[in-house]
């Protein structure tokens, strides 16, 4: 246990936890989780062949699992070829603007409630511990938050970071001196700007309503009521609806994702990685399908309660009986209850905000087969025309409603 905090208490191994052991085999499986979904909408078989020879067992294929490790050797083994008209420094930097930002974006996601070490084989004493009892004081002394990083201004570091990602593309275009790849780039950074302002504006009214910026702090407040959750948002029910809609919708738009997908559009236009080959070219199919990950965390975090699972709280499953403040602290009184080690909730609690980041992958995947291809001018149309002043409307209403609300 003191090796396990050891490791967790510093953001630095924290964050190299979160992307290599979450965010990274999560990502390389969506690559195969994709080309399953493809070949069951099109009536085939899919990734089959790679497979582990045993000696007795015979063959194991697992499905066509094996292939994404297939896939990264053969990257990895490719020779990684530069042509001599390029911009040599950018062309070798931009496949690490595109990867780096959505990895250090993950820092800002609480992907767990806070472990207290040395209760983690018992039931917390919540009550106790709200009310500051010297008793239970030495228990809780150690924490360990499943967040590497906690700032105030949360979500708009988010918007920030991934704003370095952009430049990615755009340098890859201009780079490679080609016309072709120059034009995939201009595209991605036209995208890219014009749907960035209806992502952060989306959530503008649910800062309104929760508040604060800080991703922790929304999902504390979302608690484990689905009804609180922010795609309910009770008493303000059609705002989080409507927020996620834009969000989401604005979302797929900034991972070029079909049907969004322009920038890298076989029919309309080569893209912007054209001249990159090996390595290099998957770092940038690496980045898409993390990006994918991100906005699926991201989601999770402000619409469906984080790592919260319903009626389930720090020492157990509560049903009924209601919240009171001690000490400047909601603690619950009554109702049905089922004490759980502090451990298990744990488990539970990262099992539930894992398992809604994968749905909504899912999700996002299944959307490239249910619409058709945008154009350009549909595109720029439903971006600026649509989804900008809904998103300000959405604004006034929220900001009207919450004011009402303390009234």
């Amino acid at each position: 246990m003191h090796i396990v905090y050891a490791i967790l208490d510093n953001p630095a191994t924290k964050w190299a936890v979160l992307a290599m052991v979450m965010v990274m085999p999560l990502a390389s499986l969506l690559t195969w989780a994709e080309r399953r979904q493809s070949a069951m909408m099109q009536d085939r078989l899919g990734p089959n062949r790679a497979r582990i020879p045993w000696p007795v067992v015979g063959r194991t294929r697992l499905w066509g699992i094996l292939h994404f490790i297939a896939d990264a050797i053969k990257m990895i083994a490719k020779e990684d070829f530069v042509p001599g008209s390029v911009h040599r420094g950018l062309f070798v930097l931009a496949p690490i603007l595109a990867l780096a930002p959505v990895l250090v974006a993950f820092a800002i996601i609480p992907f767990g409630p806070t472990i207290y070490p040395h209760s983690f084989t018992s039931v917390l004493d919540t009550y106790h511990l709200a009310a500051g009892s010297p008793e239970t004081a030495a228990a809780f002394t150690d924490s360990i938050r499943l967040q590497v990083f906690q700032v105030e201004f949360g979500l708009i570091f988010y918007f920030a970071i991934l704003t370095l990602a952009n430049y990615g593309g755009t340098i890859a275009g201009w780079a490679s001196y080609n016309k072709w790849a120059l034009l995939g780039g201009l595209r991605s950074s036209s995208q890219m700007m014009s749907y960035e302002v209806s992502m952060g504006l989306s959530l503008i009214a649910m800062f309104l309503i929760w508040g604060t910026l800080e991703p922790g702090a929304m999902v504390q407040l979302q608690g484990s009521e689905p009804w609180k959750w922010g795609i309910v948002a009770w008493p303000f029910v059609p705002i989080g609806l409507i927020s996620f809609v834009l969000f989401f919708t604005a979302a797929i738009a900034e991972t070029k994702r079909a049907p969004f997908d322009l920038p890298e559009g076989e029919p309309e236009i080569i893209g912007y990685f054209v001249e990159y080959s090996g390595l290099r070219w998957g770092m940038f199919f690496l980045a898409e399908f993390i990006e994918i990950v991100f906005i699926a965390a991201v989601i999770t975090t402000v619409f469906f309660g984080g790592y919260q699972l319903p009626f389930l709280d720090a020492d157990g499953f509560r049903f009924g009986g209601e919240w009171v403040l001690v000490n400047g602290q909601q603690v619950h009184l009554g109702g049905a209850f089922a004490p759980l080690p502090h451990g298990i909730v744990t488990a539970l609690q990262i099992g539930a905000f894992g398992a809604k980041v994968i749905l909504l992958c899912w999700f996002q995947l299944m959307i490239r087969w249910t619409l058709p291809r945008m154009r350009v001018d549909q595109l720029m149309n439903l971006g600026w025309k649509i989804l900008l002043p809904s998103s300000l409307g959405l604004i006034m209403i929220a900001a009207l409603a919450k004011l009402i609300s303390f009234l």
